[in-house]
């Protein structure tokens, strides 16, 4: 195992999942301090929010409706389209973070990614992690895969990434089609019917396109993304952790849940040869107090309506090869990933006392990339005009068949004498 030791760079003193966890009132006091919002300007930012998103997702899977026959056509340029609409919903969770719910990135990293992690001139993030890898994560609030969607989008990897969901997620309109059509995995849990269904869907991530956007590799560019736990961390969760650990005489966590190793296992097993990488990111959010969870404060209301999302996120980076992971021996790779969650569990102690997480701005003696320290950013698009990659094809339709309709008109008439009309 890495060791975890913070780097000689001075840490300060002390100075979330999304807001998903519930839609209701927020628990008080609360991290973010007051409500900025009356209830009136809440309603205005409510209408807006749902009009945005609404608009976007109904625009995305138009889109991706539109592009449907070039599976039949030719499949290169089919995986490449659904890449780009891909991308367009990862610019579309980005908007809504940066408009409605600001908050403080805090980006910090092992040193076994040293030269991935970078702060452009602007002040933004940029990494510079594998097109293909499997990443992993601790789970606190529902919606933490919209912060690792933008950090594919730092690295220009947003149209491809490949999330694992609950089945009941598939049947909500306009969301449900348009996730089949991303191709992720929804999982019913319950292994019997599970097993099958993720080996599909894996064996279909290890294919390889020559379309745009296809990467630079000899497999197709993919993120994989993985909760372990399974679920995100509340009250009740650890609760059912705490009495597993008791009945299997194992160590309970304090910040996290017991990870499940089956399906990580799995995963592995069967994209082994065509993925290196395992990235793992540990998360925080500023200001939760001992024994809280961020479900409980970070609502969806809280954190959209009311102006109080959470004053920081903090990511903790590292990486580990493929290679050195036991995958084909079920026992010691429950083992491994347990020590992964043990040592997760320090940094998480490590941060509830620091306020961060270690960072690493050292270099090595042969001078090798220097690590980047703590990188402060935001959630932002690099340029604004990127939204209008969401609407292109669909109005590029609109206007092919607004031309098409008055030419046939113009035929149906015999009347070409007002064909400068629609030229």
């Amino acid at each position: 195992m890495s060791s975890l030791k913070p780097s000689p760079q001075a840490v300060p003193g002390p100075i979330p999942d999304f807001g998903a966890g519930s839609a209701g009132k927020a628990a008080e006091p609360h991290p973010a301090g007051r409500v900025r919002y009356s209830g009136y300007v809440q309603f205005i930012r409510l209408c807006l929010l749902v009009t945005w998103f609404n608009c976007c997702c109904v625009s995305i899977h138009i889109t991706q409706l539109l592009g449907t026959p070039l599976y039949l056509i030719n499949r290169d340029y089919y995986y490449a389209y659904m890449a780009l609409t891909k991308q367009s919903f990862g610019l579309l969770v980005t908007t809504l973070t940066e408009w409605f719910s600001p908050t403080v990135m805090r980006i910090s990293g092992h040193p076994s990614v040293r030269g991935q992690l970078r702060q452009t001139k602007d002040g933004l993030l940029e990494t510079d992690f594998p097109e293909r890898l499997v990443l992993i994560m601790n789970h606190q609030l529902y919606s933490e895969w919209i912060y690792l969607w933008w950090i594919a989008y730092t690295n220009k990897m947003h149209g491809h990434v490949y999330i694992i969901l609950k089945e009941s997620l598939k049947w909500i309109p306009f969301l449900g089609p348009g996730m089949m059509f991303y191709g992720f995995v929804f999982m019913a849990r319950n292994w019997a019917k599970d097993k099958s269904r993720l080996q599909y869907r894996l064996g279909k991530l290890k294919g390889r396109h020559n379309g745009p956007l296809s990467g630079s590799q000899d497999w197709d560019p993919m993120w994989l993304l993985i909760f372990p736990e399974g679920t995100n961390l509340s009250a009740n969760t650890r609760k059912r952790s705490a009495a597993w650990a008791a009945k299997q005489g194992i160590k309970d966590l304090r910040y996290q849940v017991l990870p499940r190793s089956t399906g990580l296992q799995f995963c592995l097993q069967e994209l082994k040869g065509t993925v290196d990488w395992v990235y793992d990111c540990t998360t925080a959010y500023e200001g939760i107090p001992p024994g809280g969870y961020g479900q409980d404060y970070f609502t969806l209301r809280s954190t959209f309506l009311q102006g109080r999302p959470p004053k920081s996120v903090n990511m903790y980076w590292r990486h580990f090869s493929v290679s050195s992971i036991p995958v084909d021996d079920p026992h010691a790779f429950e083992l491994w990933l347990k020590n992964v969650w043990l040592e997760k569990e320090d940094l998480l102690e490590y941060f509830a006392k620091n306020g961060r997480f270690p960072a690493d701005d050292c270099q090595d003696a042969a001078g090798g990339p220097k690590g980047a320290g703590f990188i402060e950013t935001e959630v932002r698009l690099t340029h604004w005009w990127e939204i209008s990659q969401i609407f292109v094809a669909i109005g590029a339709f609109a206007l092919c068949a607004n031309v098409l309709a008055k030419l046939w008109s113009l035929l149906s008439r015999g009347d070409f004498t007002g064909a400068h009309n629609f030229i």
